[in-house]
């Protein structure tokens, strides 16, 4: 049958003979694909398919149709579509914090991967909080069909109950049976801490996150033993904000130590405390070196710049995507998620001790 075939076998309207139909000004409902179809000139079918999976009608075809549901003011009922296929074409995406710019590329590589597959990206922010992040999730699987934890900090327990009932990936961190996207710090850490030890710095800080992040943990360990290794003694400073206020606070712990160098959670916590030493007289990097996770945008516009780790963000997010994806489709998951790197980024807030 051809896109212009009735529904009956006989020759609908072309779309010339279609556009000229005057609609009823008085229609009250909100349109759907069969008023599509009648201001467009092709059957219902056709326009499930130009709207639903772009690609399965010719250029001209969807090009017809996407500008008669714009005429229309059409607007795609997720719930509705949902009823034949089970799915929504939805993704949830829960982060810890949204005012933290390191989640801003992982967001933005989710959303273009999503996109490209005809989905549409939930946005939630937990906001540090267990209890928030549960919530938000459990709200979010009744319309999406899947769901993406950034930095979660539930429990392996909470997110293997959330993965039981829909398909669920995490990134930042490794929870037994739930498929997850961390990247490889120790190539970061290992280059800081020899380039660190070259500069003569006998004694490593680390500034933690959240007692409940694991990433905060992970690179906590990652830079100890990467000290031992090189014979640094690494001192380990209590956990704080992820947030330059939370660096702030660092301050005072941080010149009460022998530490000259010090690693922060990350660049927010790193410039809080850049900011604080400064005002205190401290010299950065003259009397202590400092050094961020992440790369966040602006990290570069402190005085001096500050020298950080950076962290393959939009990668990250576009991998977490692909895996909801893939269990989707699939059932399962069988994609190997590409190999994501960290990487030494040196500006001026590393140097030799002068002191």
């Amino acid at each position: 049958m051809s896109e212009t075939t009735g529904p009956q076998g006989t020759a609908s309207p072309g779309p010339a003979q279609a556009r000229s139909k005057r609609r009823d000004p008085g229609r009250k409902h909100a349109p759907t694909i069969y008023d599509i179809a009648e201001l467009a000139g092709f059957n219902p079918s056709t326009v499930s398919r130009a709207l639903s999976q772009p690609g399965r009608v010719s250029a001209k075809t969807q090009k017809i149709i996407e500008d008669a549901a714009a005429e229309l003011n059409y607007q795609v009922n997720i719930f509705a579509r949902a009823l034949p296929t089970g799915r929504t074409q939805t993704i949830g995406l829960i982060v810890s914090g949204i005012t933290n710019p390191a989640h801003f590329d992982v967001i933005r590589g989710a959303e273009t991967t999503s996109a490209a597959r005809n989905h549409t990206l939930m946005l939630a922010d937990s906001r540090e909080s267990a209890e928030l992040e549960l919530t938000a999730a459990h709200r979010m699987l009744t319309s999406v069909d899947g769901l993406v934890l950034v930095s979660p900090r539930l429990s392996d327990e909470e997110l293997q109950r959330l993965a039981a009932k829909k398909p669920v990936a995490v990134i930042n961190r490794r929870v037994e049976g739930v498929p997850s996207v961390v990247a490889e710090m120790n190539v970061g850490v290992t280059d800081a801490v020899q380039y660190l030890a070259t500069l003569g710095h006998a004694e490593i800080a680390y500034v933690a996150g959240p007692q409940r992040s694991w990433m905060s943990q992970s690179r906590w360990e990652s830079i100890s033993a990467r000290c031992e290794w090189s014979g640094i003694l690494a001192t380990l400073l209590g956990s704080g904000e992820p947030t330059v206020d939370g660096g702030r606070k660092a301050a005072a712990a941080v010149k009460a130590g022998s530490a000259t160098a010090v690693f922060c959670y990350n660049d927010l916590m790193a410039i809080g405390l850049l900011r604080e030493l400064l005002a205190a007289g401290v010299k950065v990097p003259g009397e202590i070196s400092i050094i961020g996770f992440d790369n966040i945008f602006g990290s570069d516009f402190t005085t001096p710049p500050l020298s950080t780790i950076k962290s393959p963000l939009y990668e990250s997010g576009a991998a977490a995507l692909n895996l909801i994806l893939e269990l989707l489709d699939n059932g399962e998951s069988h994609q190997k998620v590409p190999l994501l790197r960290t990487e030494l980024v040196l500006r001026g807030s590393t140097g030799a001790i002068s002191r």
